[in-house]
């Protein structure tokens, strides 16, 4: 596995990172890291790799946009100096362009969108001792010609090319629910097609451990 023992893991987005984790960093005890997927990983990374002693942060919240992680990245990513880091960030600068379509400056469009986290992992990646996964944001529909799927597909082909580009590690969350689309409804893995069940919180945590290395029957 790629993570070294001691090392600090953070992850960072919106609503589907924070997932109601404790403030100001989610950490520590009592649901502290909130309970989604960043809670899984961990949960995972402590009992199958207890010797590591990996330390996972969650610093996501709902709400946000590429945009307001820049605006935060200091505090909440470089001043918390994570020798990893997870970034998943998208879905709402998609969604506010189909559910609040007149109000515009809520909007990041594809130029900002890229701009912006070009430059974010540009900034960090230089002083993570481990490493940085690129997440792809997603849309729980099997139609990819519903318009916001289509939208969210070409967000997701931005991250691909970022990873690419930098040389970062990328998960591909929209093949990892693709793939169980191809047997269940979109609603039963997340009614807003956006917020996902336990189960999906179980295949983006599943999506993330196998990139970096996870060995699930270890």
């Amino acid at each position: 596995m790629l993570l070294q023992k001691g090392q600090k893991l953070l992850f960072i987005g919106d609503s589907i990172t924070d997932c109601e984790r404790a403030r100001p960093a989610g950490e520590g005890l009592f649901g502290a890291l909130g309970r989604g997927y960043v809670s899984i990983v961990d949960a995972l990374l402590q009992a199958v790799y207890p010797e590591l002693g990996i330390r996972v942060v969650n610093t996501g919240i709902s709400g946000n946009t590429v945009v307001n992680l820049e605006a935060r990245w200091q505090e909440d990513v470089l001043d918390r100096k994570p020798d990893w880091l997870s970034i998943m960030i998208g879905t709402n600068d998609v969604w506010r362009q189909y559910d609040t379509p007149f109000v515009k400056e809520w909007h990041v469009y594809k130029p900002e969108y890229e701009a912006t986290l070009r430059k974010l992992v540009a900034a960090t990646k230089p002083v993570l001792s481990g490493g940085l996964v690129l997440m792809t944001p997603f849309y729980i529909e099997s139609n990819e010609n519903d318009a916001m799927r289509r939208t969210m597909d070409e967000y997701g082909a931005i991250v691909r090319q970022v990873a690419e580009d930098s040389g970062t590690l990328f998960v591909d969350t929209q093949a990892a629910f693709d793939e169980v689309l191809k047997e269940l409804y979109a609603a039963t893995l997340a009614w807003d097609r956006v917020h996902p069940t336990q189960a999906g919180h179980m295949l983006l945590a599943r999506a993330f451990l196998n990139k970096i290395g996870f060995q699930w029957n270890r």
